[in-house]
Formats: C-alpha cells, structure tokens, sequence
C-alpha cells in the first residue's frame, strides 16, 4: 500500500481514508520506492519507538512522504539536529536540554504565557468580531514564549514563521528555507557569544559550537511554535464544528483526537531484524507510524473516534512520541494549550465560527495538520 498523502476535506479530523482497520504491520511503498513498513496500533508503535534496535538516524530511514532532510538525502543529520540522532550522539544534546525543560521550570513560565494570552484577547476585543484565530491568538502565543526562552528576537517572528511554514510544507521550498533558517540562527548565535544573554541560547555558547546551536536551535524553534499554534486553532476548530464545550483535562483528548503529526511521522531503521507485532522487520527497513490511527487504537480506547474531552485514559496517546526520543518540550506545550484553551472560553464564553466548517481552510500539504486561518465571532 502506499500512504495517502492528504485528508478528505469533508471529515477534517478524521485520520487518512483507507488506514483504519489495518493490521498492526502493513507493507508500505515509500515516496522513494522503498518497501517498508506501517505500524497503526498502540503496542506496535510503542515497541518500535522503544527498542533500541531501531534508530532515528536520518541517514538509515526512508521517507514515507517527501520530506527535507537536514544536509540532504541519504547524508547523516549535521551536529545539532539530535532529533535524527542516536545514543550517544543524542543522549548529549538531551542532556544538555532536558534541565531547561523540566516541569518546574515550565510551571515558573505560566503567569507570563497568562499575560501574553490576555493581551491577544484583548487584542481581539478592542478590534472586535470577526477575527482570524490563527493569526490573532493560536500563533503569536507560542511564537513568544519560544522566542523569550531561546533569546530569539520576536520582532524577526514574520521571517521565522514565514521559513518555518515553508519548511514543513510539501514542495521544493523547504531546502531553501532550512538553508535561510540556520543562516538567520548562525547570526543571532555569533551575536549571544559575543554579548551573551539569559536565555537558552546564551547559556550552551560554553557546551555547542555555533553550528551546533543553530542547528539545535532549529529545532527548538519550529517546533516550538508550529505544533503549538497548530494545536491551539485546531483544538478550537473540533470544540466548535463538533459542539464540545472546554473543560479542564481536554488538552490530552485533544492530542489524542487530531494526531496532528500524522504523514507517517515518527519512522525508524531496523538495525538489525526485528520482530513486531507477529511479522519480520528485516536490517535496513524502514517503519513509519500512523499516529492518528494509533491514537483512536480500539484496544486503548472506548469508542475511540468520539471526541471526548474528559476520556480519563487520553493521556497514553503517543502524539508526545514514546522512548528516549519523546518531545522534550511537551509540558511547555500542553501549559500552552491549557492556558490559551482555557483563557479564550473564559473571555468569549459565546464563541463560534464565523463561516461554515466545510469553509474552513485546512492544511493538506504540510506535515504539521492544522488549519491556514479560523475566522471567528462572538
């Protein structure tokens, strides 16, 4: 089989047609030809994700759909990128990382990200309804708090969230806007070597070379704000196409419920053979996760394809991934998505689209899900 590569735009939050159902492993031509694999179950995913004999490294893996690699097709990940690493290389840049990511330390951001969500909100009170969600509130809010923890200028945030788009969208643009992005990020690192502030970036000038921060900081700053604003406007979009009201806890169910990393992300390398879930991955194959199937997995799930902001199991979704390789900075995401949930409903308890669902524009070129603009009223 081979994976679809976009959402049926009249079911909007419903996983790729055709992959429901499907046996744990299945078969799966790659966009290059290569025959490897698809894992759509919970217990698949979470025993690929956490065997160390299958590897990130980006230079053993195929892509399921096109993708960028970071130094080009078939080449390792160049030094910083230790999302497409394996121990030790990556356990080093984890280490450097996962104090300045530590519960606690997200907690002590929470009344900042309570301001930056109320100035928006007031924001969009003074200018009134209708308004784009996206560009008012889901996208400014994590913009900030990345660009405030990394030492990143917010006054640059149109160029950074320009490239970032471009990055993860499907097409030829992406190489060029990686290339623009660790080049706008080798200038500010050089600048905080020289005159050094307190934020994430100053504080590894000491540990990283310059090429290794800004290829960190890539990292750090797309998906710091693209998988949050993507979240946040989509979270909305399904509360209200589907007539949910927020409550506290429906941060998880809606990780679970949208998946939206869900082009057949994450993948592994088989480093030597490897069996899962009763078949035979052989050394050198590679094998790609559906999440939004994995996440409305029936085994987990009581009626999995309802979007039930209080289900009391949403947490074991895998939307944060699983293994030594889980989103480092997903308590800072989920303090995010609770705060801007929470604080929109509480400040427009009368929220509603501003045009029909089916008018909503949604992403289905880009490897993050999400929607291009939300026009609200109130």
């Amino acid at each position: 089989m081979r994976l679809p590569t976009e959402r049926p735009a009249e079911c909007p939050f419903d996983p790729p047609a055709g992959l429901a159902g499907l046996p744990a492993m299945s078969r799966l031509e790659f966009a290059d030809g290569h025959l490897g694999w698809l894992a759509t179950t919970a217990e698949a995913a979470r025993a690929v994700l956490g065997d160390p004999r299958f590897s990130a490294r980006q230079e053993l893996k195929h892509a399921a759909v096109h993708a960028v690699p970071a130094g080009g097709p078939g080449r390792a990940a160049p030094p910083g990128f230790f999302a497409a690493t394996d121990p030790p290389e990556h356990t080093r840049y984890r280490r450097l990382l996962t104090g300045q990511f530590t519960l606690r330390r997200m907690r002590l951001l929470e009344a900042r990200i309570e301001r930056i969500a109320a100035d928006h909100l007031d924001a969009m009170a003074a200018a009134g309804p209708p308004a784009d969600l996206v560009t008012a509130y889901a996208l400014p809010i994590p913009s900030l708090v990345i660009c405030e923890l990394l030492g990143v200028p917010y006054a640059d945030h149109g160029l950074f969230q320009e490239l970032s788009a471009r990055l993860v969208t499907f097409g030829d643009g992406g190489a060029g806007a990686l290339a623009e992005l660790i080049a706008y990020l080798r200038d500010l690192v050089r600048g905080k070597r020289a005159k050094p502030d307190d934020d994430l970036l100053s504080g590894l000038t000491g540990e990283l070379s310059d090429e290794e921060l800004a290829n960190l900081g890539v990292i750090l700053l797309v998906a710091g704000h693209e998988t949050t604003a993507n979240m946040l406007a989509l979270g909305v979009f399904a509360l209200l196409e589907r007539g949910c009201a927020y409550e506290e806890g429906a941060v998880e169910e809606l990780l679970r419920w949208l998946s939206i990393l869900h082009l057949g992300a994450p993948s592994r390398a088989a480093l030597e053979d490897v069996e899962v879930a009763g078949v035979t991955v052989r050394a050198g194959e590679t094998v790609a996760l559906s999440l939004p199937v994995i996440n409305r997995d029936p085994a987990v799930y009581a009626d999995p394809d309802r979007l039930l902001p209080g289900r009391p199991e949403a947490r074991r979704h895998l939307a944060f991934g699983h293994g030594v390789h889980q989103c480092l900075g997903q308590q800072l995401a989920r303090i995010e998505l609770r705060i801007g949930y929470r604080a929109l409903f509480e400040r427009f308890p009368g929220l509603r689209l501003a045009v029909p669902a089916t008018e909503v524009p949604v992403k289905h070129d880009a490897a993050v899900y999400g929607v291009r603009s939300l026009p609200v009223t109130w």
